[in-house]
C-alpha cells in the first residue's frame, strides 16, 4: 500500500515531461513494457486515431463490447476534469485507490527507464504504460487504446491493434505533424499493423490512398465507410437522433444515440464495424454482435464534453473542440439541434491552434462571442485571443474577460436579456479541452 495521497500522484504525473512536447521514437515506453512483461500483449486491442472524433468513438466502442459482455478497458487522453477519466474498466475511470496502487507499482520501473535514457518518460508515456498494466492486472478481454498524437510515434503505438479505426483526418498540431491532411495521414497509418483490420471513417480521397497504401504494405484488411459500412438513414430525437447502419455483418435500425450531431452517428457507425471487425477476427472475443446489443450498447453511450448540455434556463451547451475541423462540425449541431435566439459564445483557446479558423467556423452562428483563457500554461491570453475575434466578428459582437467564471457569468447574462422568447438564448463554451472542461466543473458546481 503507497504513503502517497492521489493529489501527489497527480503532481508527480504532471512534472514529468508535458504530453505537448514530443520526442519521436518508441525506445522508452518499449523499455518500460519489457521491465513490465509486456502487459499490452495480454488482450486484444482496437486502437483509434484521427484528428477528431476519437474519444466519442473510442467510447462507443467500450459501450459495444461491454454489452456484448466483454470486460474492457479504455485509455483516452486528454482528460476533461480528473486525470482518472484517463484510464477506465468497464466504462468507468479506475478509484483514487486503484490510480495510486497502479502509480506505486510503476514507480520503481519508471526510474529505471529515467535513468537509461537522455530524456525521462513524458507524462504521457508513463500514463500509457499504468493503463496497460492496469488492464493486464484486472484482467480485461479487450482494450480501446486512444492514440495521444500522431500515431507511428505515440506510446500507445507499441500495442499491436486487432482492430485499427482512422476516424476522420484533417490538420490539427500542425508545428508537429505537418501542415496538410495527406502528410497527417502518413504518421497516423503507422497504427495499422500486419494481419489486423483498418477501419476507415469517411476521408478525403488522398487521405483514403495513403491509408489503403499502408494497409497493403502490411497485409491489413480494410472497412471503408460508405462503401463496406456506413449510416443508412438518420433522424432528429428528443436528446439525440435515432439512426441505421449498414455494418460489416449486416443491417441495425432504430437504433437511439443519445448524442447531438451527425459526425456522432458517422463515428457511431465506424464504432460499429470496428466492433465487429474485432468480434470476428479474435479467438479471444466470444458472442455475436445483434441488433439488440448495438441498440442497448448505444442507447447508454455518453460523451461528456461534447456537445453536452450541462445546464438549463440559460441553456448551456459544452463542446470540446478545439480546431476549425471540429468547429465546423460542432457549429452545424448547434443549428440543426439548438434553436437558440441568440447563442452567445464563450471562447478560449490554446496559442497553438489555427484559432482564426475556429473563430471563422464560429461567426454565423454566434451573436456575441465573449473570449477568456482557461488555466492552462499554453492558453492563449484573453486580450491576444480578442483582437482576432474582433477581425472576425467586429468590435460591437466581441466582449474580453480575462477570466473564465466573469466570461460565463456574462455570456449567461446576455443569453438571458437578449432571449427573442423565454428560454430560447443559449451559450456555447468552446475552443479547448480544458476550457470545457474547466467550464463543466464550474457550472456543474453552481447547479448543487
Amino acid at each position: 500500500m503507497s504513503d502517497l495521497s492521489y493529489a501527489e500522484v497527480s503532481a508527480k504525473l504532471q512534472a514529468r515531461w508535458p504530453e505537448n512536447k514530443i520526442d519521436p521514437t518508441l525506445d522508452r515506453i518499449r523499455r518500460l513494457t519489457e521491465l513490465l512483461g509486456d502487459p499490452q500483449k495480454a488482450y486484444p486491442v482496437v486502437h483509434l486515431t484521427g484528428t477528431n472524433g476519437k474519444t466519442s468513438t473510442a467510447r462507443m466502442v467500450d459501450a459495444l463490447l461491454k454489452e456484448a459482455g466483454l470486460r474492457t478497458g479504455r485509455f483516452t487522453s486528454p482528460h476533461l476534469e480528473s486525470v482518472r477519466e484517463r484510464i477506465t474498466l468497464d466504462g468507468e475511470p479506475i478509484s483514487e485507490e486503484r490510480f495510486v496502487e497502479a502509480y506505486a507499482e510503476l514507480e520503481p520501473y519508471l526510474a529505471v527507464v529515467d535513468a537509461e535514457f537522455e530524456h525521462p518518460l513524458s507524462f504521457f508515456e508513463a500514463m500509457t504504460g499504468m493503463a496497460f498494466a492496469v488492464f493486464a492486472d484486472a484482467p480485461v478481454d479487450v482494450a480501446v487504446l486512444e492514440v495521444g498524437l500522431g500515431g507511428t510515434w505515440d506510446s500507445t503505438n507499441v500495442a499491436d491493434g486487432a482492430v485499427s479505426v482512422i476516424t476522420p483526418v484533417a490538420v490539427d498540431h500542425a508545428h508537429i505533424l505537418g501542415d496538410d491532411p495527406v502528410t497527417i495521414a502518413g504518421e497516423k497509418a503507422g497504427i495499422i499493423k500486419p494481419g489486423g483490420t483498418a477501419v476507415m471513417a469517411q476521408q478525403s480521397l488522398e487521405v483514403f490512398e495513403v491509408l489503403l497504401r499502408r494497409a497493403v504494405e502490411v497485409g491489413a484488411q480494410v472497412a471503408r465507410e460508405g462503401i463496406e459500412f456506413g449510416v443508412t438513414s438518420r433522424t432528429l430525437a428528443v436528446g439525440g437522433q435515432v439512426i441505421a447502419i449498414k455494418g460489416l455483418g449486416g443491417e441495425y435500425e432504430e437504433i437511439f444515440l443519445p448524442l447531438h450531431g451527425e459526425y456522432q452517428a458517422h463515428n457511431a457507425a465506424t464504432a460499429l464495424a470496428a466492433v465487429e471487425a474485432l468480434l470476428g477476427a479474435s479467438e479471444q472475443t466470444e458472442g455475436r454482435i445483434t441488433t439488440e446489443t448495438v441498440q442497448a450498447g448505444f442507447a447508454a453511450v455518453t460523451s461528456p464534453g461534447r456537445m453536452e448540455v450541462v445546464r438549463n434556463s440559460p441553456t448551456i451547451v459544452v463542446d470540446a473542440a478545439h480546431n476549425p475541423h471540429g468547429a465546423e462540425a460542432t457549429a452545424a449541431t448547434v443549428s440543426e439541434a439548438f434553436q437558440f435566439q441568440p447563442l452567445i459564445g464563450v471562447i478560449g483557446c490554446m496559442r497553438d491552434k489555427d484559432v482564426y479558423g475556429l473563430l471563422e467556423a464560429y461567426e454565423p452562428i454566434m451573436e456575441t462571442v465573449v473570449v477568456t483563457r482557461n488555466s492552462f500554461e499554453r492558453s492563449m491570453p484573453a486580450e491576444e485571443l480578442g483582437e482576432l475575434a474582433i477581425e472576425v466578428f467586429g468590435e460591437d459582437r466581441v466582449l474580453v474577460r480575462p477570466h473564465l467564471v466573469d466570461a460565463l457569468d456574462d455570456a449567461i447574462r446576455l443569453a438571458e436579456e437578449n432571449a427573442v422568447a423565454l428560454g430560447t438564448g443559449g451559450v456555447l463554451v468552446t475552443g479547448s479541452v480544458i476550457t470545457a472542461g474547466e467550464a463543466r466543473k464550474l457550472l456543474v458546481r453552481k447547479d448543487r
